[in-house]
């Protein structure tokens, strides 16, 4: 009997960059020289501001569970944050922290999704967004989409592919894998869509903060009805601490918090002091020379690696990726990423982790490492591919 486990653990797929991660970091206890290009978290640690404030919030007792939704500081500096970046009056009351992103998903697929459900997501994406929906007995709807869409879901195609158990559609912006940004029109577009088909938009924005040279709009300045997933992991360099955010509408709201009291109780409550110190200006400054160093990072590697024959279309403007294709040199991602890791040290992720469509010819490059070992990875390389 101890084997006996529910059925849809066989339909929830292993993280794949956990696994190159896990291969990697013991190829270097080896004493393996391994550049890491595989995990989609900055390599700088905490900014100093935040982990004063965590260390001061200790040094104060602030060790009991605070409210569901987060404390009211944080909820209000997350409002203000929108209001200095966007414009945007949006209530505290709106605003829940959560613990990471991952806590907002599970959040959403508790709040939206009946058994048989579906919604409407890229292929390739973020690869937890179908398991959560698998979680609460839902379905993630993947919709191919390849470097022609620029690896996004516009209305159009949702149209397309909205079945009689869709929900409504789940996109980022940027997005993991591809670092590709959904204009205002297409957040609107695909607004009105769900509002003609009864139903919900969800917008992923845990990348805003690392775009380069363009803006990244929010779905939020369009309409109050979407729902909008942050992070404090991504551009606020905070992903051990695992804080996030969601935006709902009012309506959502005291649902979302009865959800949140009995799967969490409340999240880390001195990192929730720490995050407040993520918006002042001291810490701001720290944060933008460092978005400055990734457009520096991606305005190295992107020529690089099409020069050497790696298929990327258009450079991405957001987020720590480039999605690239490696038709010039396999078909089988997988065996790639793993002859590039054992035999050259270097650790990049196969398109398997994020979907199904065009994944045995695609990699994902993280630039979250040095410039210095980007180079060096360049030069490995390019002893075997020109």
């Amino acid at each position: 009997m101890g084997n006996l486990v529910a059925e849809r653990l066989g339909d929830i797929e292993p993280f794949r960059v956990v696994e190159v991660l896990t291969r990697a970091n013991a190829l270097a206890a080896q004493g393996r020289d391994i550049v890491h290009m595989a995990a989609g978290e900055p390599d700088f640690t905490s900014a100093e501001p935040i982990v004063r404030a965590a260390q001061a919030a200790l040094g104060r007792g602030e060790t009991q569970y605070s409210p569901a939704a987060g404390i009211p500081e944080l909820r209000q500096a997350i409002a203000d944050f929108y209001r200095s970046e966007h414009g945007l009056e949006i209530s505290p009351s709106r605003i829940m922290v959560t613990p990471g992103a991952s806590g907002a998903l599970l959040l959403l697929a508790g709040l939206l999704i009946n058994p048989g459900d579906g919604m409407l997501m890229t292929d390739p994406g973020y690869p937890c967004n179908r398991h959560f929906l698998r979680l609460v007995e839902g379905e993630g709807q993947l919709v191919p989409v390849g470097p022609e869409q620029r690896y996004q879901l516009d209305a159009t195609l949702a149209e397309a592919h909205w079945q009689s158990n869709t929900r409504g559609v789940m996109v980022a912006s940027p997005a993991n894998p591809s670092g590709e940004i959904l204009s205002a029109g297409q957040l609107r577009d695909l607004h009105e869509l769900c509002v003609a088909r009864n139903g919900h938009l969800i917008v992923d924005e845990i990348y805003h903060g690392l775009s380069y040279g363009v803006d990244a709009p929010s779905v939020l300045s369009i309409t109050d009805e979407a729902f909008v997933i942050n992070s404090f992991s991504k551009y606020f360099g905070m992903t051990g601490w695992r804080l996030g955010w969601l935006v709902a509408p009012e309506w959502a709201v005291p649902l979302l918090e009865k959800l949140a009291q009995n799967l969490f109780i409340s999240m880390s409550t001195m990192g929730q002091y720490g995050a407040l110190a993520a918006f002042t200006p001291e810490c701001r400054s720290i944060l933008d020379a460092r978005r400055d160093a990734f457009a520096q990072r991606r305005d190295f590697l992107y020529p690089a690696l099409t020069e050497m024959g790696f298929t990327i279309p258009h450079c991405p403007d957001g987020a720590l990726y480039l999605y690239a294709g490696i038709e010039k040199f396999s078909s089988d991602s997988q065996q790639f990423c793993l002859r590039l890791l054992e035999e050259h040290g270097i650790a990049i992720t196969p398109g398997a982790d994020f979907g199904r469509y065009r994944a045995d010819t695609h990699v994902r490059f993280a630039y979250t490492t040095g410039l210095d070992r980007l180079e060096l990875a360049v030069e490995r390389l390019r002893k075997l591919y020109t």
